[in-house]
C-alpha cells in the first residue's frame, strides 16, 4: 500500500509545481500536507484547483485513503478560508473502515497554517470499523496541516 501513496503524492507534487499559469501574479492551485488530510488519511496531501474566483475542487490521498471536495471561498482568493462539501474514504479492502460525505469549515492562514471543522454521515463501514463500537449517525471531520499556494 506504501507505493501508491508515495506515487499519488509525487503526481500531486508534480502536477502542483509544473502546471503554468497565463497570469504569474493569480494564485489558482493549492497544495496541502497534513495530519489527516487525503480524505481523513492518518497523513495525507489535497491538491485543490480554483475553477472561478471562489469555487475550488480538490483531490486528496494519503495513507490509507482518498478524498475530493467542492470548495467555496469567503474571499476571492485561493489563501482564504472556505466551506467545503467533502467526500472521505477511509481505508482500502480489508483496511476499509468508512466512507463519509459532507460540510466542514476550513480555516487557510495567509502564511500557510490550516485547519478544518466538520460534520459527515457515514455512508458505509466497512471490515476495519470496531466490532464493539457502534456507528455515530454523524462523524466528526478535522484536520490539520500547511498550505502551499501557488
Amino acid at each position: 500500500m506504501e507505493k501508491p501513496f508515495q506515487i499519488f503524492i509525487l503526481l500531486l507534487s508534480f502536477s502542483y509545481f509544473s502546471l503554468s499559469q497565463n497570469n504569474p501574479i493569480s494564485e489558482t492551485r493549492c497544495l496541502t500536507i497534513g495530519v489527516l488530510n487525503g480524505g481523513g488519511s492518518l497523513f495525507g496531501a489535497d491538491l485543490e484547483f480554483l475553477t472561478t474566483k471562489r469555487i475550488g475542487f480538490q483531490i486528496g490521498a494519503g495513507l490509507v485513503g482518498y478524498g475530493t471536495g467542492l470548495n467555496y471561498h469567503l474571499k476571492p482568493d485561493i489563501r482564504s478560508s472556505f466551506i467545503s462539501f467533502q467526500y472521505w474514504n477511509q481505508g482500502f479492502d480489508e483496511s476499509f473502515t468508512q466512507n463519509i460525505i459532507g460540510p466542514s469549515y476550513v480555516f487557510r492562514s495567509q502564511i500557510g497554517f490550516t485547519f478544518q471543522l466538520g460534520i459527515g454521515k457515514t455512508l458505509e463501514k466497512g471490515p476495519a470499523f470496531p466490532n464493539n463500537t457502534e456507528q455515530p449517525p454523524f462523524a466528526l471531520l478535522y484536520s490539520i496541516g500547511w498550505s502551499f499556494p501557488k
